[in-house]
């Protein structure tokens, strides 16, 4: 079976499958693991002995590399030549890859309210989260005032067709938190065009299941902010479960742990939430969704997931555990963990 080339790669896949419930279900399923798409992929299929391993692996790397070099926000390819075109207002022929990726932008700006706004990035450059390796300074209160007192936002890409225009000089688009959920709806549908038809794709901890490992539902772990498992839920067919998290990119700075969710109101790391765990037959509104509880904060993370469609959610807290009675019912703790209050949704 053809691997990936990384010299981690072990070590760290163990740790994803521990950490990240992927879902190893036993002898009548398989797996296959590799670094793509910037972070570990893991995928179970079901049923074992039944498929091809190296051709389906060769096909999901080649286009999770033909995705990540499209949307990389930082590195050259398609989104980093839209930004540079954005920049410049003036029409231009956009490159097909990105187009799907400004469309459902948009849609999660006006369904979050805002708080999920893709077209920040200079203001997440500003905070050094486009590098590889994420590194302070943290900007200074005189760079976040100029970001802050008129920033961009999706409404300021007008569209013709496959023609862009940028409206706003600030503008750089960083899909972070729309991207993976995009990729992995695409994954899926090509595990089907080559005959799957029950799996788990799993990226760095956000998955979504297809079908069911026979007569039972796909049991998944979801990660503890504190290291280890928080808990595990059993996942039908069609579900997508994302998390975003204060410990998954950062770095710290005088003390202070800087981490890449970023609050569009006060330009700084979002607060108070530590993890949004979110549950959606969508994968993209799924991963939006999860970023957009971290930024609403403890208070207001049931109205953003209410105006968003959400049903079923966790949020890990300072000084504790929350979730919608949807998930409540189906999310089964670790006996370390404290009670779990339920949050009905507005």
């Amino acid at each position: 079976m053809r691997r990936t080339v990384h010299p981690l790669l072990p070590a760290l896949l163990l740790g994803a499958l521990l950490l990240a419930g992927c879902g190893r279900e036993g002898p009548d399923t398989e797996q296959l693991g590799f670094y793509a798409f910037g972070t570990l992929v893991d995928i179970t299929l079901h049923p074992a002995g039944e498929h091809d391993l190296e051709p389906i692996e060769a096909e999901l790397q080649d286009e999770l590399e033909i995705l990540h070099t499209s949307w990389h926000a930082w590195r050259p390819g398609s989104l980093g030549r839209t930004n540079e075109l954005l920049a410049m207002q003036a029409w231009f022929s956009a490159p097909p890859s990105v187009l799907p990726l400004i469309e459902r932008g948009r849609e999660m700006q006006a369904l979050s309210d805002g708080l999920f706004n893709p077209a920040l990035g200079k203001l997440v450059a500003a905070w050094g989260f486009h590098q590889d390796e994420p590194q302070g300074p943290p900007p200074d209160a005189e760079t976040l005032e100029r970001l802050l007192e008129d920033p961009p936002g999706m409404q300021d890409i007008e569209r013709d067709g496959v023609r862009l225009r940028g409206h706003h000089p600030d503008l750089q688009l960083d899909f972070g938190g729309l991207a993976k959920g995009l990729a992995m709806e695409r994954i899926l549908e090509l595990l089907a065009e080559l005959g799957v038809e029950a799996a788990i794709f799993n990226a760095g901890g956000d998955l979504m299941t297809m079908g069911r490992p026979g007569d039972r539902p796909w049991r998944v772990g979801i990660r503890d902010p504190r290291g280890g498992m928080l808990g595990s839920i059993e996942l039908e067919g069609g579900e997508a479960l994302f998390t975003s998290g204060d410990y998954e990119r950062g770095y710290e700075w005088e003390g202070e742990r800087i981490h890449h969710v970023i609050d569009p109101r006060s330009g700084r790391p979002s607060e108070g939430v530590r993890s949004a765990t979110v549950v959606h037959a969508d994968p993209a509104l799924a991963d939006a969704a999860a970023t957009t509880l971290m930024i609403a904060g403890p208070a207001e993370w049931p109205r953003y997931a209410r105006k968003m469609g959400i049903e079923q959610a966790l949020v890990v807290l300072e000084d504790g555990l929350e979730a919608t009675p949807a998930m409540a019912a189906r999310i089964r703790l670790g006996d370390d963990r404290g009670p779990l209050r339920e949050r009905s949704l507005p």
